[in-house]
């Protein structure tokens, strides 16, 4: 099975953590966060963000980047780690994401380190957004990532049928209708 890790680098709001914590659950995805973070981890914003999915996911802690990288150092040789940034001209599309999948994200505010993404250009991607615009919240942009790199390996592991958790709701079959008559 595919295999996806999410990795917030010095994250700062841990509300954006907390949405990203929800959407490795809900995906199978690994959390990994590097800090310093800017925050403290029994943050009750982070925890609200993430509501009652923090028993459902993978979280790594690393002291550093460099931590990091010493974690994962096949990763790293195998051209499965990813690095976004708005610094790049290569679509997140264009990437062919290998089974074992490694997304980087920056601080919200400064974003991953220039010295990074010089060392790493091939592998760096960009989600496109507005030209006069900075840059997209760092809690979609990872939803936006996980997916492309779910869909390419035809979300593998993640249930397609439509039913509601919590409920026996089952939906009504299709009608048909006239479009004139509206």
């Amino acid at each position: 099975m595919h295999k996806l890790h999410l990795v917030l680098v010095e994250p700062r709001i841990p509300q954006n953590t907390g949405s990203i914590a929800r959407t490795c659950a809900v995906t199978g995805a690994a959390l990994h966060l590097v800090h310093p973070l800017g925050f403290r981890i029994d943050d009750a914003k982070l925890k609200r963000a993430g509501l009652d999915y923090w028993d459902k996911l993978e979280i790594l802690h690393h002291e550093s980047i460099d931590a990091f990288f010493a974690a994962y150092p096949s990763a790293a040789q195998q051209n499965a780690m990813f690095y976004f940034t708005a610094k790049t001209g290569r679509l997140y599309t264009e990437a062919v994401y290998p089974e074992e999948t490694f997304l980087l994200f920056g601080r919200e505010d400064l974003g991953l380190s220039d010295a990074l993404l010089a060392a790493h250009p091939e592998r760096c991607v960009r989600i496109p957004m507005r030209e006069t615009l900075r840059c997209l919240n760092l809690s979609n942009s990872a939803a936006i990532a996980a997916y492309e790199v779910l869909r390419q390996h035809d979300f593998a592991g993640l249930t397609r049928d439509g039913r509601m958790a919590k409920s026996a709701w089952e939906p009504e079959e299709p009608r048909s209708f006239d479009i004139s008559q509206i």
